[in-house]
């Protein structure tokens, strides 16, 4: 009798053991499933903030919206995007073809997205070329 008791202490022992690293293991698939979580959430603003610098990217080219000279002209956008501020600029292009006379029209757009993320503020930048005879 003597010796059932003194196995019955090391299966409590061993029990408490088990739990212990069975609630740590479960602590640390929870921290995991918040970082997969926060990494899904990133991935999808960057997502709109594309969608958003590609949407009008197309306007200006296909001179559905202005752009405006130097001054960066920002815009807080509403409904789908909303919570991205989307900065446009140009610049006109200093060029010369090889008779050494100067190009003109030819302008080089900023556009710019930010929005707020958890990890404080986030940028996206696209710069491309355009021809405007204006």
């Amino acid at each position: 009798m003597n010796r059932l008791r003194t196995g019955g202490g090391f299966l409590l022992l061993e029990t408490m053991i088990g739990v212990a690293v069975f609630a740590l293991g479960a602590l640390v698939l929870a921290r995991c499933l918040n970082h997969c979580i926060d990494a899904e959430i990133i991935k999808l603003q960057d997502q709109r903030a594309r969608l958003v610098l590609e949407n009008r990217m197309a306007e200006i080219e296909g001179g559905a919206v202005k752009f405006q000279d130097k001054n960066a002209v920002e815009e807080k956008l509403e409904g789908r995007f909303a919570g991205i501020t989307l900065r446009q600029s140009r610049e006109a292009l200093k060029l010369a073809n090889e008779n050494d006379e100067e190009l003109t029209g030819l302008y080089a757009v900023t556009l710019q997205a930010v929005w707020t993320a958890p990890q404080g503020e986030q940028s996206k930048e696209l710069r491309f070329y355009v021809y405007s005879s204006e």
